[in-house]
């Protein structure tokens, strides 16, 4: 069964405290926080003052994802703010092994992530250093995309790396992400769902959990 990381980026932020422990009242494991500067990706969000205002309000595990680019320049502060794991792209930086070591560096779980352009060869280097690895199944930058089914095929091979190495990081998909489309992804060897729009545009987010659970069994 998956684990599920709700995306605050599909949260209403009007009241962002009721829907943050509306997920993690549901069962949620992880709580994925979209960190986005307007240059790696068009848009832009949060900070690591907003982090550590979430990190006071609930005990979950905080995802961070870093879209950002150089994301080096900002691990200290979101080390400090509270994030549990940190995500950096490897297409953000041409130091991807100095910028997983730095959060290592920091107590933190080191995460690396490619986009759906990427191929899985890029990251071969520092799978040994990482405690997940992010696979975007859409485009990053923006919520309610839909799922690009080319992508299941990285997710294998992630998998087959990491059970022919020993390796034990976890496989993170985002984007996309439904009842339906968690199928492929879990089957391919995913163990943690990223969903935003999925699970809050709606009344009753703990069905929609519980769905992405009950599709994974």
């Amino acid at each position: 069964m998956i684990k599920v990381a709700p995306s605050i980026l599909s949260a209403d932020y009007m009241n962002l405290e009721k829907d943050i422990k509306l997920v993690d009242q549901a069962g949620a494991e992880e709580l994925h926080i979209d960190v986005m500067d307007g240059t790696f990706v068009p848009s832009i969000s949060y900070g690591p003052g907003f982090v550590k205002a979430i990190r006071q309000i609930t005990d979950m595990y905080l995802d961070v994802h870093m879209m950002v680019q150089n994301p080096e320049h900002l691990i200290p502060a979101m080390a400090e703010a509270g994030a549990d794991n940190i995500g950096v792209h490897v297409e953000a930086t041409p130091h991807i092994h100095r910028a997983l070591q730095l959060i290592k560096n920091a107590g933190k779980d080191a995460e690396v992530v490619i986009n759906p352009g990427t191929p899985v060869e890029m990251i071969k280097p520092v799978l040994h250093m990482v405690d997940q690895v992010l696979v975007m199944t859409v485009n990053p930058g923006f919520g309610g995309q839909k799922f690009l089914p080319e992508t299941v095929a990285k997710i294998a091979e992630l998998d087959a790396i990491k059970k022919a190495n020993g390796y034990d990081f976890d496989i993170e998909i985002d984007g996309g992400i439904n009842n339906e489309t968690v199928v492929d992804c879990y089957k391919a060897g995913a163990t943690v769902a990223v969903a935003g729009s999925y699970v809050y545009n709606t009344e009753d987010p703990l069905t929609r959990i519980q769905a992405l659970r009950d599709a994974t069994k």
